[in-house]
């Protein structure tokens, strides 16, 4: 599986909301790592989207990770959030252009949110299932319990995602110390 590029990756925000975090199991560090991926994503020109599960009853996405203008925030029931047309939308698949690069309809999915057991987990799966790269950042995810992330960073593994952290991610997106983003990013993680 290719590495991080910021190229051909979109952020995938799953669920980090407001009346959902204080049950997670570290979720200060999950958050954290969030906010330090997030916004190395958009130094560097990596679209994001998120989802909200049931926002009426879990409320939106946390102020510290809130969405800006031009990012899509995609309300949802289903666990799963690729079964939603409005995240399909978002990252549709496509094909890879003569010159190799990627195109915005084919970017790998690197996925962060919670609970990785529930949302987190059926999303990568469905997205797999469906032919698509995706790399889940696993110190940006959370469940209530950490067997539970745990279990499913397995499974989403045993069915071929690539488990990266936020660090990894970073330093591939920059790919090279002479990028123009480099001192900025790495601020990001120090």
């Amino acid at each position: 599986m290719p590495i991080a590029d910021a190229q051909n990756d979109l952020l995938l925000m799953v669920d980090f909301q407001g009346r959902l975090m204080p049950a997670i199991a570290n979720g200060q560090e999950v958050v954290a790592q969030a906010r330090r991926l997030l916004a190395a994503a958009r130094l560097l020109g990596v679209p994001v989207v998120y989802t909200e599960q049931n926002p009426r009853g879990l409320g939106g996405t946390l102020p510290e990770l809130a969405p800006r203008e031009g990012e899509a925030v995609v309300a949802k029931m289903t666990f799963d959030a690729w079964r939603s047309p409005e995240v399909r939308r978002a990252a549709p698949a496509g094909r890879a252009t003569p010159a190799g690069r990627a195109t915005p309809a084919e970017r790998d999915l690197l996925v962060a949110g919670c609970e990785a057991h529930v949302c987190v987990l059926q999303t990568v799966l469905g997205a797999l299932a469906d032919g698509r790269r995706v790399k889940v950042v696993r110190d940006a995810i959370g469940s209530r319990r950490e067997e539970s992330r745990a279990a499913a960073i397995a499974r989403m593994q045993g069915h071929g995602a690539e488990i990266v952290t936020t660090e990894m991610v970073v330093f591939e997106w920059l790919g090279s110390a002479e990028n123009p983003s480099f001192k900025e990013t790495i601020a990001l993680i120090k």
